[in-house]
């Protein structure tokens, strides 16, 4: 797939440098595509490349929301034409807020595009070697079901992660308290970072 990610951080990096070796043809998208902080992320992903927001959405089947959640606002309004119909994952957290992801804020700006609301949930460690004491973590995510929702699955299983599909996203306050969970636990009962979450049944 042709994924667009926006954000260079640890959560974009890492999902990036996944989906890369994983054959999927990966875009940077930043305002400032020469940076060297960008350069030396370019430098640990072979293939991937770097382009300015609207570039790296052109070129895009699939758009990662890895950017900062006060800036999502503005890059959907600015980029809405360019979104629209296309496959957009949430992974910003906007903790604090009554509602803390931005999925409907996506869906306004690009009504066509279809939404999921993923990777928010779990630290960039866990991205970036899923498997904890020899056990795969499990993702869990919303978002419409349907052909589309398997190459979301396609786009989790490659980061090595087990997809869970919760339901559309009238239940993404269901993910977003898992997210929560993970930050409780870690920021304030002191767990290490490379914590998540195993569904397990019979």
């Amino acid at each position: 797939m042709k994924i667009a990610v926006l954000g260079t951080g640890n959560i974009g990096g890492s999902l990036g440098k996944k989906w890369a070796a994983a054959g999927h043809r990966v875009v940077f998208g930043t305002r400032d595509p020469g940076s060297p902080k960008l350069v030396a992320l370019l430098a640990t992903i072979p293939g991937a490349k770097a382009d300015n927001l609207a570039g790296a959405i052109a070129s895009a089947e699939v758009v990662l929301f890895a950017l900062p959640s006060r800036a999502v606002p503005e890059a959907a309004a600015a980029h809405a034409k360019g979104l629209d119909g296309k496959i957009l994952i949430d992974a910003t957290n906007n903790f604090g807020a009554p509602v803390i992801n931005q999925v409907q804020t996506l869906q306004a700006s690009a009504p066509q595009a279809k939404i999921y609301r993923a990777f928010n949930s779990l630290g960039w460690e866990v991205f970036t070697n899923a498997a904890i004491a020899g056990v795969v973590a499990d993702l869990f995510y919303t978002g419409p079901d349907g052909v589309v929702r398997k190459q979301v699955e396609e786009l989790i299983a490659a980061v090595g992660l087990r997809p869970i599909w919760v339901g559309d996203n009238d239940l993404t306050a269901v993910v977003d308290a898992i997210g929560q969970l993970w930050v409780t636990l870690v920021f304030q009962r002191g767990w290490n970072r490379r914590l998540a979450l195993k569904a397990v049944t019979e």
